[in-house]
């Protein structure tokens, strides 16, 4: 009890220590507080008495002096006042900081004592907490002392009784008894676990009261704080006495201004003054000005008489020979009697000669007028050629829109389409006339023209898969575009049928809209119908295709690659010829492509010819013989094609496979014309080694079949108005190329120093067909030789079937003996040659870029395994890059070796080699790099013949048109024998 006494003590000191401490930190913080607010006030009511008092514009305003004159202060004063001034504003401002310092302290003060607070709250409820567990200790201890003495007792009494013999039932509750007084006991043991509880609560305390203590010391900091304020208020006193000076010393300087002010007056008085002797003088003035006009005008009288006295004897002159005039008189008239007779002699004479003139006149107009009829008459006849051939396309287009919504017959649309093929000025004015009107109008005035039909040129339909720009995948896109534009310059009537891809540009077709009509086809036992769309592309008119087939044939995102790409461009191929005969068009010549479009062929002659289709001849042209599209003989089916009469050896049956079928065989065997891109690739394909199974089939067709080397679009490619080049250069200025090849070193981060130092360059897709392994040697010889070397290079689309299969034939022709470079190969190259100063590989596309490198480059290499025709040898020569090239293909039939005396003079236009290997490449490599660095003159002159050669389409187009013309007057005189 005593233990339990004390603790209570101590637990109720500990109280009020907590309360003592509370009680004194509020009183502290609350006289803190307020004294720093008062004081904060006090400052601020000073600072706006002092701003009241005094401000710079106030001062300013009393130092004011009359600019224009009076007295001014002595200099002494000015300077004491402005020092003052000074003064005054430095304790300004030392006030204002002690200000901003004090309000800073204030906050952090008021900061401190929230946090100070926050923890004293949380200190009392640990307290309290303490205290009630202290109380519930103490009580239970104080219970657990009373069992304890009961056992005590309990055990005593047991002990006496059990020596005095007490019974057995006695004993038993003795025990019971006492068991219950070891439960008891038990209980103990938990008490002494509270009273170490109650220990611990003890030390806590005491920690608690250091914190006191801590929180003790911070608030007398704050006093200290405090003390620092009144020292504060006492310097912005001593400031205030220091200002109350300063407003005395003004007061005397406006004293002084007002004697300024008397004296600004009086000087205003003599400013009046001189104001109206100023006025005196300008009246003095224009009388002086008045005096001299005066003078000035008696001098012009006294002329004036002169004059009249110098008449006066003149007239006095004249008198004396007025009689002899009179007599001069008489003779005159006499004169003038005989003008008049002759007068009127002359005007008859005229009169008649009038006559004459104003018949011959009109003789002469009604000539002209003859003449003027008979000129329209041949103009109307004569072909229009001030309009785009965009203008005659939309018109065509236009034409058969109306023939497949069934507005005019097919006999109409045909006899309109020849007046729009000879260009016809009737048509044309029609057409302008018809902008207003709506479109039946239009349709009747387009009819009154139907009644003198014309003699045109061919109508030319190319059905493929391809066209330059809007939907262009390799070289087929630039052949159907430029040899269509070429032969559209001939005066041809020239039309492009292709899908509507999803992914083609169509921001490069223009005028583009769906026709009101659908146009059904046959695949897979069923009708699909089909929207046409028209537009025009680069001038030229075009048919897109949307085939409404629930596989979407034509939106997957890609042009080719599809696992059901037989189906695609057999549907397509159908599809074309069904809106060719929907459309009553009756084409000389459809031309197909490659063997995406191969199914035209065998489709025109088995099924559309019959059903009235058959006007046309068909031309194929196979762009490479690598790609032939076979596939398994059932899924020709598909498209309607009878599979057991054309899986045949002489039809489209396979060469190396009896049970598939070749779109490209059964192209060559039913086309009446066949061509390939390049006259040496022609007979390179008809070798077991070239033709890729074909060979046997090309030699049986070969009457048919010859090579017509590409051209390229030279509007496009020309540097003397490419865009894409820093400075536009031609043959005879040479100095642009320059520039471009040290604009584009700097732009790549090459080394610039030697102007001469020759840069070699190659654009070409990183596929084996293309020789890469030779390209990757090229790079290091032109390191070795000095030179500089840039590829830009596009890798192998991995989803493209064609690019795999073309590797998969490169290796199969070299026997595994040539590794393979793919574009890991090269990436590897490309970051060894990351930051050379001579070497530079980008391995993507970029058609700003390849502008720029055949303008900068000297040389160019091309050393393809193969190649039909390609375009990068022409366009590179075109700017002045001389062609490095392997003889195969169009690179054989398009680069003349200058070291070859077989090869006229005139026609020498780069460097060659035979063998695909490095020695090939090294022996080309050092004779082009001898001439450029030992015969400059040379070069240049090489330079010059390169760029003036024509790769134009022209002559390509000539040679097709001539194939067109003789296969349709074979067709025609066929049909007169019949």
């Amino acid at each position: 009890m005593e233990h339990i006494g004390n603790h209570e003590t101590t637990c109720k000191d500990d109280a009020d220590t907590r309360v003592d401490v509370k009680h004194i930190d509020e009183e502290n913080l609350g006289t803190l507080s307020v004294s720093a607010i008062d004081t904060n006030r006090d400052m601020e009511h000073t600072d706006e008495q002092i701003m009241d008092s005094l401000t710079l514009p106030a001062v300013t305003k009393a130092l004011a002096i009359n600019r224009d004159g009076g007295e001014q202060l002595s200099g002494v004063q000015l300077e004491d006042l402005i020092g003052m001034i000074k003064n005054a504003e430095r304790n300004i401002l030392l006030l204002n900081q002690a200000r901003v310092h004090a309000l800073e302290d204030l906050h952090k003060i008021l900061s401190e004592k929230e946090t100070l607070q926050g923890e004293i709250n949380i200190l009392e409820m640990r307290l309290t907490e303490a205290d009630a567990q202290i109380k519930v200790a103490c009580q239970e201890k104080i219970h657990v002392e009373l069992l304890e003495d009961q056992l005590e007792k309990l055990r005593n009494e047991l002990i006496h009784r059990g020596g005095s013999g007490k019974s057995e039932l006695e004993l038993s509750q003795n025990q019971n008894k006492i068991s219950n007084e070891e439960v008891l006991l038990a209980r103990d043991g938990r008490v002494h676990s509270l009273s170490k509880e109650v220990d611990s609560l003890k030390t806590e305390n005491l920690a608690l009261k250091n914190d006191i203590q801590a929180l003790k010391s911070m608030l007398s900091n704050v006093k200290n704080t405090d003390e620092r304020m009144i020292t504060l208020e006492n310097e912005r006193s001593f400031l205030q006495s220091s200002l109350k000076e300063l407003e005395s010393k003004l007061s005397v300087s406006q004293e002084d201004s007002s004697n300024i002010s008397t004296l600004k007056v009086e000087c205003k008085d003599l400013w009046a003054k001189v104001e109206n002797l100023q006025l005196l003088l300008d009246k003095a003035t224009k009388q002086a000005d008045q005096a001299i006009l005066v003078l000035q005008q008696n001098q012009d009288l006294r002329k004036k008489v002169d004059k009249l006295e110098e008449s006066l004897e003149e007239a006095n002159v004249f008198k004396v020979s007025s009689e002899k005039m009179q007599q001069y008189n008489e003779l005159m008239q006499q004169k003038m009697k005989l003008l008049e007779e002759r007068l009127q002699k002359s005007d008859q004479e005229i009169h008649s000669y009038v006559q004459l003139y104003q018949e011959s006149v009109k003789e002469f107009q009604d000539t002209l007028d003859s003449l003027i009829e008979e000129s329209k008459k041949r103009a109307s006849n004569e072909p229009v050629d001030d309009m785009p051939w965009e203008f005659w396309s939309r018109l065509l287009l236009t034409i058969d829109g109306w023939v497949l919504e069934k507005k005019i017959s097919n006999t109409d649309a045909k006899l309109l389409r020849e007046l729009v093929w000879k260009r016809d000025q009737h048509i044309c004015d029609a057409y302008l006339a018809c902008k207003e009107k709506n479109e039946s109008e239009a349709v009747s005035t387009f009819l009154r023209l139907t009644s003198s039909p014309a003699s045109p040129g061919l109508y030319v339909v190319h059905i493929a898969a391809e066209m330059a720009p809007v939907a262009k995948v390799g070289g087929l896109g630039d052949v159907v575009t430029g040899l269509s534009k070429a032969l559209q310059k001939k005066g041809h009537l020239v039309e492009i049928i292709l899908p509507k891809y999803d992914c083609m540009q169509y921001n490069r077709v223009r005028d583009l809209r769906a026709l009101d009509v659908t146009v059904e086809s046959y695949f897979d036992g069923k009708l699909f119908q089909n929207k046409v769309w028209v537009g025009t592309v680069e001038g030229l008119p075009v048919y897109f295709i949307e085939p409404h087939h629930p596989n979407k044939f034509f939106w997957r995102g890609q042009y080719y690659g599809e696992h059901d790409d037989f189906k695609r461009f057999s549907f397509f191929s159908r599809a074309a010829l069904e809106l060719l005969l929907q459309a009553g068009k009756k084409p000389d010549i459809i031309h197909c492509h490659d063997w995406q479009t191969a199914f035209v062929a065998p489709l025109y002659w088995d099924l559309y010819a019959p059903k009235g289709l058959n006007s046309a001849r068909i031309c194929f042209t196979c762009h490479n013989f690598e790609y032939q599209g076979t596939a398994s003989a059932t899924e020709l089916a598909s498209c309607g094609l009878d599979v057991p009469q054309l899986n045949r050896p002489d039809r489209m049956q396979d060469n190396s496979a009896h049970d598939r079928v070749n779109p490209v065989k059964g192209a060559i065997v039913f086309s009446n014309i066949v061509t390939t891109v390049s006259p040496t690739y022609a007979q390179e394909v008809r070798t077991a080694e070239g033709g890729r199974g074909l060979h046997s089939t090309l030699n049986f067709h070969s009457k048919k079949f010859m090579g017509i080397l590409n051209g390229i679009d030279t509007d496009a490619w020309n540097p003397t108005t490419d865009i894409f080049l820093k400075v536009q250069y031609s043959a005879n200025e040479l100095q642009g190329k320059a520039e471009n090849k040290a604009a584009m070193r700097r732009h790549l981060g090459l080394l610039s120093a030697d102007d001469q130092q020759p840069l070699v360059g190659c654009i070409t897709r990183l596929v084996p067909q293309k020789g890469v392994h030779l390209i990757r040697h090229a790079i290091y010889r032109t390191l070795e030789m000095g030179g500089q070397f840039v590829l830009l290079g596009s890798s192998p689309v991995a989803h493209i079937q064609v690019n795999l299969y073309c590797c998969f034939v490169y290796a199969k022709a070299n026997d595994g003996k040539e590794d393979l470079i793919n574009k890991r190969e090269f990436e590897g190259i490309a970051n060894q040659f990351q930051n050379h100063e001579h070497i530079r590989l980008i391995l993507k596309y970029d058609e700003s870029l390849s502008h720029y490198i055949y303008a900068a480059s000297d040389m160019f290499i091309i050393p393809s395994i193969f190649e039909p025709c390609g375009l990068t040898q022409m366009i590179a020569m075109r700017y002045g890059s001389v062609p490095i090239a392997r003889k195969t293909g169009g690179l054989n039939d398009s680069v003349f070796d200058v070291d070859d005396d077989t090869i006229p003079h005139q026609f020498r236009n780069g460097f060659t080699f035979t063998t695909p290997d490095e020695q090939g490449v090294n022996g080309a490599f050092e004779r082009a790099f001898n001439l450029y660095k030992n015969n400059q003159k040379s070069w240049q002159q090489l330079v010059r013949n390169d760029m003036n050669i024509d790769f134009s389409w022209d002559s390509s187009a000539s040679q097709y048109e001539e194939l067109y013309a003789k296969s349709v007057a074979r067709a025609r005189a066929a049909a007169i024998h019949t």
